[in-house]
């Protein structure tokens, strides 16, 4: 190698390693879906730590007005008590810009994911062009992306749906780690007039804790505060659905079946009675998961848990409604969901269910409406297959042994 040639290798090498260091020491996230969840807790949380937020949205609008104010505000609602964060250092991207979404997350220190499920199907191949265009421009360097849903084993299924866009030969298990987390952040109602006041602004409740998978990351556990890395992160995301997800529930189809003219779920926790089976359908849920997984949760966590949640439920500011809770019954009574997946596991390791089947049986008959008098759209559906009997819909919605438990 001549001098010349010798010179240029090394002057374009300290380039590269140059870019290698402002990569893996950029404190910058891409937050895809600026929602709820990604505005009020993960772009929230990532900016409190010194974190420069981009948001990437199919809202244009929203996107639009986050560009020119460049921040925007989290309301803490705790009963009469409010605070407000202001959120800096924010700047959006439309989903539909392809290429300034891919330039974003090819040049990203973390992302995360908080589209729902059918957001997904938008945002995975985005992701693997980008992906693909980091490798070219960085080499192997890994990329995290924090899974900011409420799904079971989603990184699982965001990997095999990653590997559809990717080359065979790209080494995904090895160039991205995928996040799963446990999210237990509620988010107020918020009306007309709160958006129409400001369309950035974006209500929460004062809960921020972030619970992540520690062993899915491929690079350094970034430093923020409210992360909380978990080495078993499927016990975790398991707490998440067998008490949270089944307690909000429990108490908006065993609420609408006390009250059915009533509206929020703090109202019907007022009534000492359902707040009492609420809680003892969640400890019942609770004994199952110190089953499972021994050795991560003690009784008493678990217990102080409920208890926490419940008051939480009862956060009037919330104006959490029967119908938000109780709604989308053919997901919520599926197989993989809050209320047959626990009774699934009790009948494998023969734990007692009844409480949590009287939550299906309460659900199935749930009519709750929105505050304009309308069903959820899938809902009626399921009303028509409903008509067919419980047993119908225990076996085909629920995919639980009908004889099994009704003979228990």
């Amino acid at each position: 190698m001549n001098p010349f040639t010798m010179s240029t290798y090394f002057n374009y090498k300290t380039i590269i390693d140059f870019e290698y260091s402002c990569l893996m020491n950029n404190k910058k996230i891409v937050v895809i879906g600026a929602g709820k969840i990604g505005r009020s807790f993960i772009g929230q949380v990532f900016s409190r730590s010194g974190y420069e937020v981009v948001f990437v949205d199919i809202n244009k609008p929203l996107i639009n007005l986050m560009n020119r104010e460049r921040q925007y505000r989290v309301i803490i609602k705790d009963g009469d008590h409010e605070e407000t964060l202001q959120i800096h250092d924010v700047k959006g991207v439309c989903l539909e810009d392809e290429e300034k979404v891919i330039a974003e997350l090819k040049d990203a220190g973390i992302v995360s994911l908080s589209v729902g499920q059918l957001g997904l199907q938008s945002a995975i191949p985005i992701i693997a062009k980008a992906l693909i265009e980091r490798r070219i421009e960085y080499g192997d360097e890994p990329l995290d992306i924090i899974i900011a849903e409420n799904m079971r084993n989603a990184d699982m299924y965001i990997r095999e749906e990653l590997r559809k866009y990717l080359p065979e030969d790209y080494p995904l298990n090895q160039l991205v780690g995928l996040i799963e987390t446990s999210i237990g952040k509620m988010v107020p109602i918020m009306t007309h007039e709160d958006i129409a006041e400001d369309p950035l602004q974006v209500f929460a409740e004062p809960y921020n804790r972030l619970i992540v998978a520690k062993n899915s990351f491929k690079n350094p556990i970034p430093d923020v505060a409210f992360l909380a890395p978990k080495e078993n992160i499927k016990a975790w995301v398991d707490r998440k659905l067998f008490i949270h997800n089944l307690g909000h529930a429990t108490a908006a189809y065993v609420g609408f079946q006390a009250h059915p003219d009533a509206v929020f779920i703090s109202e019907v926790l007022e009534d000492v009675n359902l707040f009492q089976a609420v809680r003892q359908t969640m400890l019942q849920a609770a004994d199952i998961l110190l089953v499972l997984y021994p050795n991560e949760f003690t009784r008493q966590q678990l217990v102080e848990h409920i208890d926490d949640l419940l008051h939480r439920f009862r956060n009037k500011s919330l104006g959490d409604t029967l119908f938000r809770v109780g709604c989308d019954l053919y997901r919520k009574l599926g197989p993989e969901d809050r209320l047959a997946a626990p009774v699934r596991a009790a009948l494998r390791i023969k734990k007692p269910y009844h409480l949590i089947f009287n939550a299906i049986e309460a659900g199935i008959s749930f009519r709750g409406k929105d505050q304009h008098g309308n069903f959820y759209q899938s809902d009626e559906l399921f009303f028509e297959e409903a008509k067919k009997g419980n047993c119908h819909i225990i076996e085909m919605i629920c995919q639980l042994p009908v004889d099994l438990i009704y003979t228990k």
